[in-house]
């Protein structure tokens, strides 16, 4: 494997830079927007989830499988590229849907298109890594990676924020479309892939037939355990500061039961047999979850929070205003994490990067202000440049480099199931809290979410450092 130019970490990962700002302006801002035009105010984070979670399942089923698929494909352009173009086509034509919506259910059947297409794209952009960086250079190679996911929490502050203040959704939309095409176009043009010479002659159904119970699993853990939380407040429901710490730590167990239980036993029925070669890889997943889970929910509910707790009236620009400060710590954590991911391990910095989450987190709770907002969610984001970058290498270590694709494409449990777990769970429980009190509820699922940083580096006692080559 050659060693890489200074321009190549940057084509390889060029993509992550097109999927985040869609992702960036859609999840924190677009979406809850556009939920709130349409659904009663008294129930809009639960709306919220069950279009997230529509869609993330689709995620969740899809990207691995994409990932599975480019591992096998004997296309002349290679095996990630075509998948990138033409689930870049498709994310066009659905960006559409969304960008015309004039209902919830019109906004619902976009989302969950999107994901169908943009996953096939993601599914194979997570295989370019380990086919084409040596191991010693990717951490190098994640730092880059995480500034393309992390640059376009900038970009929002200039460009979607205030086109959503003045509601200018389409125009959104369109440039979304653009960031799709325009990184495609760089990442297809530029990369230089080895297509196989022979396809692996093992059956894929069997692997198929994995993912979609893995999927099914998953949802089935997350919804059982969310159906408890709200059995517990029907139970007590005459027994007001009782019920609602009831309800509260019913909800937390119900989040890190939901990503033990389905991410433990899920990733053995989407892995198989070979579940048991890799113990370490199931705990990274593990580790990731919680700690996506808990950032990305933050993220999604920051909206709401600023419109409902803090009263601010410009919700949308003020929340794309705070991501981009919050990315800009982003960015200055994620190259030099990189680089003493490479020097000195990825565990240790993956470990304190839950604790200083949580930190940021429970300093949120007590913000009365945008000031005091921001100085939480500067804490947050340096521990997620530093987690984004260090996770990932430490993942890349982990997974065959055969079937790279299919191992880290089922890491998307940790995407997709993050944001099924923290919005499938965090959303009505944001309601039910609400209703008591306006505004308690982001208050309690922010403090769950802290909790879920904590567990987070408690899960790596059972992920061991892996040993790296140096050549």
């Amino acid at each position: 494997m050659k060693r890489l130019r200074w321009y190549d970490y940057i084509t390889i990962n060029i993509y992550w830079l097109g999927i985040n700002v869609a992702t960036g302006a859609i999840t924190p801002i677009i979406l809850p927007y556009l939920v709130a035009l349409f659904v009663p105010a008294a129930v809009k984070n639960t709306y919220l989830s069950i279009v997230r979670v529509a869609g993330l399942a689709v995620a969740m089923l899809i990207q691995p499988l994409a990932g599975m698929l480019s591992d096998r494909s004997t296309l002349r352009w290679g095996r990630r590229r075509p998948y990138i173009f033409i689930g870049t086509v498709f994310d066009v034509i659905f960006l559409a849907i969304i960008g015309w919506a004039t209902n919830y259910w019109m906004l619902l059947v976009g989302i969950v298109l999107l994901q169908l297409s943009s996953n096939v794209a993601h599914g194979a952009l997570q295989g370019l890594i380990p086919d084409l960086v040596p191991e010693d250079q990717r951490g190098r190679a994640s730092g880059v990676k995480a500034i393309m996911e992390l640059l376009p929490a900038i970009l929002m502050a200039f460009t979607i924020g205030p086109l959503i203040d003045k509601g200018l959704v389409t125009l959104s939309i369109v440039l979304i479309m653009a960031s799709f095409v325009v990184t495609m176009l760089i990442t297809v043009l530029t990369v230089k892939e080895e297509p196989l010479t022979e396809k692996p002659t093992s059956p894929i159904t069997p692997l198929a037939v994995r993912l979609l119970l893995l999927t099914i699993l998953f949802l089935t853990v997350t919804y059982g355990l969310g159906g408890l939380v709200a059995l517990v407040g029907r139970l007590l429901a005459a027994t007001g500061v009782i019920q609602l710490v009831a309800v509260a730590l019913a909800g937390l167990a119900a989040m890190a039961g939901s990503i033990f239980l389905g991410v433990y036993y899920g990733a053995r029925v989407g892995v198989g047999q070979d579940a048991q070669k890799y113990p370490a890889f199931t705990w990274w997943v593990v580790n990731r979850l919680m700690f996506l889970a808990a950032v990305g929910s933050i993220q999604s509910f920051a909206q709401y929070f600023l419109a409902d707790v803090l009263h601010i009236p410009n919700a949308p620009g003020v929340t794309t205003g705070l991501l981009a400060v919050v990315g800009v710590f982003l960015l200055l954590s994620a190259l030099p994490s990189g680089y003493l991911a490479d020097r000195f391990g990825r565990k240790r910095l993956v470990g304190w990067s839950g604790i200083v989450a949580a930190v940021g987190t429970f300093m949120l709770l007590f913000s009365f202000n945008v000031p005091m907002v921001l100085v939480s969610g500067c804490i947050i984001g340096v521990a997620a440049g530093v987690f984004m970058t260090t996770n990932w290498a430490l993942g890349t270590d982990l997974v065959p480099p055969e079937e790279a694709g299919r191992y880290l494409g089922i890491s998307n449990l940790a995407g997709a199931g993050a944001g099924i777990v923290g919005a499938g769970i965090g959303g009505p429980m944001a309601d039910f809290f609400n209703a008591y009190r306006p505004g308690l509820g982001y208050l309690i699922v922010f403090a769950i979410y802290g909790a879920l940083f904590l567990i987070s580096t408690l899960t790596l006692i059972k992920v061991p450092e892996p040993k790296r080559n140096s050549g």
